[in-house]
């Protein structure tokens, strides 16, 4: 539970957020005027039909010899300036776009108290409700007041009710606001209904709020509705565009049809079943996970005291407040990725901005891959829905600028995109070229079917992505003229340093694209012949590991690493995560951990988070356990939301994976239980966490040492796992389907 002593007044920093993958709102609490700001996430500006023009990316015009220039020049000069290379290969964003606030409701109560006693705002995690509740003298005595709301998934709704404990003395004027001046607002009935067209581009949109009062009267104004004398009320909200998610047109039919019947089915079905089936539908997924790390949060203290005071982790008030941001980022998760929608962007499905920090976009150089990490580990693998079908979406679009940039099959992205197949370039020198974005985010499909084991998934979904983009390098590799070797030419350690050819993460991320394709397509025996190319360029990659003069993990193939860069990327270093090419105890984990120790602990919020993930990865919880406390005191909103700053919601997905991390690994094949437990956590227990294998896997500890494993198998096959429950450390044994085995 998160919970405050007074309404929000920063969207930022204080409203809480509630969301059913295609919607999200922030409630704010207020007593007199409550705000409620609302996304639906499809409405965006730009793409085709863009006042500005489209062209997904790519160059606007040939430019026959620009790319095997760069290469030739970096080939004689070793390296070139991001701007050298930008204005050779870049070109301005056209009809790009940014994700747009859909706007505000406000409900004005009359006579509301100046001083409401009691005021508590809160957002129940397990339940997925926000909540308000305070009291105030009525001319009859004391009245509590009590809202509430939420996002359901399987009624496409946002829900909200206002009571009070008296008769008669609910009352409001709910109105709405936006900056889009090309909408139209018409209230008839008990129904709001918000029309419009975005200048931009034409695409249109609708929300429609019906509103129920118990008792009293509803009346319809001047775009507002009215209730008065109500002894409660509630109403549904839904929103849509005509977005379609399908190349090159990206447009469907008008959606009032559809935001009728989803509002008109959702009142007919009455406020306690869409309570009853919203929090059914959220559980069936929050609770799969438990974690108690001896927490115990003092119940007077509300959560932005409870950040304020936060020492590190040192009393079991500090261990509430990271088990509750643990919790978080799965609530999170879920409330802005579900089955139908897009997936999670930079800021999930929130937005109360037009031009909104990186345009709430998709950025690729690792913003949306860390959104997804705790998908899996976290035990939320349904969450992936929107981001394996956004992926293979952009497939088609990414040939073309495969074939138009670089005259090559298979498929690619750069550095950002947009709902509108965006994989082309821009021109921001040090953000955007990035080709390996397609491979990592291949990665994330490939760990899908390795946690699951489902082949029907790998052959359907994964591996034909996997395939076109393992495709594009065996097109593209080049051979390096100074050893043979094949390399990413021009290569760019993400928004860090020169351009060269063979950066340490170019080279980790198309290893591991390149190994992990073989062996998808060794398991489904597709292809011979495209093995047998896979096998040789594997064999002539260069790996992207290499040890420098003070013993770091190079970031480039040449030594150009300095100890006192503290840059926040720490991009070399995608080998130890989310890759495995790196394995501990190994001289590559060693190397690695000289880096990290280099690079310090600062850096922005997301950059902190995969710190922690990182250290995870080396074993060494204590130091990962920092990591997270450095981003709870000075990365972390009183929401608890990351900030970049701004805020930005990776920062909270990549510590609930690395919180994951710490407790269970399982990337280099055996189960390893409690690999990096912190000294601060020293008696606990998991539950529910899940490993590769098809795997769930539940563990108790006490004094750093785990006391009990139980192991639920999803499917037949040798496991064997690591844990201190073993006298040798180690158990292999053959698992059934459906079984569970306890150890300890």
């Amino acid at each position: 539970m998160l919970w405050y002593e007074k309404p929000a007044a920063d969207w930022e920093r204080e409203a809480l957020p509630i969301g059913s993958g295609a919607l999200g709102a922030m409630v704010f609490g207020g007593v007199a005027t409550e705000r409620l700001q609302f996304n639906e996430k499809t409405l965006w500006t730009g793409g085709p039909g863009s006042a500005g023009g489209y062209d997904f990316g790519n160059w606007t015009a040939p430019r026959p010899g620009a790319l095997d220039g760069v290469i030739d020049r970096i080939d004689d000069e070793t390296k070139l300036a991001p701007e050298a290379v930008a204005t050779e290969l870049g070109q301005p964003k056209r009809g790009y776009g940014a994700y747009q606030t859909f706007g505000d409701f406000y409900l004005d109560v009359p006579d509301a108290p100046e001083q409401p006693k009691a005021y508590r705002r809160d957002l129940d995690l397990r339940d997925a409700i926000a909540g308000v509740r305070y009291g105030g003298a009525g001319a009859d005595g004391e009245v509590t007041y009590q809202r509430r709301y939420f996002a359901s998934h399987p009624a496409g709704v946002i829900v909200g009710r206002l009571e009070a404990d008296r008769p008669g003395k609910v009352g409001f004027t709910l109105r709405t606001e936006s900056p889009h001046a090309d909408r139209t607002v018409t209230a008839a009935g008990d129904r709001l209904t918000i029309r419009g067209t975005l200048a931009d581009n034409g695409l249109r949109y609708e929300a429609q709020l019906r509103l129920v009062a118990q008792g009293g009267t509803l009346s319809a104004g001047d775009g507002t509705l009215t209730v008065s004398g109500a002894n409660a009320a509630w109403f549904v909200l839904a929103a849509g565009t005509d977005y379609a998610d399908a190349y090159p047109k990206y447009r469907s039919t008008d959606p009032h049809d559809r935001i009728t019947a989803t509002v008109d089915a959702a009142i007919r079905k009455g406020y306690k079943a869409l309570l009853a089936e919203h929090t059914r539908d959220h559980r069936q997924l929050f609770d799969r996970l438990t974690l108690d790390i001896g927490q115990a949060a003092p119940a007077d203290v509300p959560t932005d005291r409870l950040l304020a005071s936060y020492a590190g982790g040192t009393t079991p008030a500090d261990r509430a407040l990271e088990a509750l941001f643990f919790q978080y980022g799965r609530y999170l998760l879920i409330a802005s990725s579900r089955p139908g929608s897009l997936p999670a962007n930079l800021q999930g499905v929130w937005n109360h901005s037009t031009e909104p920090p990186w345009s709430a976009d998709y950025h690729v150089n690792i913003n949306l891959q860390m959104n997804y990490w705790p998908a899996l580990p976290a035990n939320l693998a349904e969450t992936l829905d929107p981001h394996d079908t956004y992926v293979r979406k952009m497939v088609e679009p990414g040939r073309v600028t495969a074939k138009e940039m670089f005259g090559a099959g298979g498929w690619l992205v750069h550095n950002e995109t947009n709902p509108y197949g965006f994989t082309g370039v821009h021109d921001w020198a040090t953000a955007f070229w990035f080709p390996e974005a397609a491979g990592w985010l291949a990665q994330q499909l490939h760990e899908r079917y390795r946690y699951s084991g489902d082949t029907a998934y790998l052959r359907a979904t994964a591996y034909p992505v996997m395939k076109d983009a393992a495709a594009f390098w065996l097109d593209t590799l080049h051979t390096d003229p100074r050893d043979g070797t094949l390399v990413v030419s021009p290569s760019y350690s993400p928004e860090h340093g020169d351009f060269t050819a063979g950066a340490a993460m170019s080279q980790q991320i198309v290893h591991d694209l390149l190994s992990s394709t073989l062996a998808a397509a060794r398991t489904l025996d597709d292809d011979p012949a495209f093995r047998t190319r896979l096998e040789k360029a594997l064999d002539k990659l260069d790996p992207g590991l290499r040890i420098g003069s003070w013993g770091q993990l190079q970031e480039w193939k040449t030594d150009l690493d300095s100890q006192s860069d503290d840059h926040r990327h720490v991009s070399h270093l995608f080998g130890l995560h989310p890759g495995r090419q790196i394995e501990p105890g190994t001289k590559w984990a060693e190397a690695a951990k000289v880096s990290l120790t280099a690079r310090g602990d600062g850096g922005t919020g997301w950059s902190k988070a995969w710190k922690i993930n990182f250290w995870a990865r080396l074993r060494d919880g204590d130091h990962a356990h920092k990591m997270l406390s450095e981003q709870l005191k000075s990365s972390t909103l009183p929401n608890l939301w990351d900030t970049h700053p701004p805020f930005q919601i990776d920062g909270n997905f990549g510590a609930t994976a690395g919180i994951c991390e710490l407790l269970l690994q399982s990337q280099h094949g055996p189960i390893e239980v409690l690999p990096a437990l912190p000294s601060t956590w020293p008696d606990g227990s998991a539950r529910g966490l899940r490993a590769r294998g098809d795997v769930t896997v539940d563990v108790e500890w006490a004094a750093g040492k785990a006391r009990k494993v139980v192991v639920a198998a999803g499917r037949d096959g040798a496991l064997t796992l690591r844990s201190t429950v073993f006298a040798s450390g180690e158990h292999t044994f053959t698992a059934r389907a459906g079984e569970r085995y306890e150890f300890g």
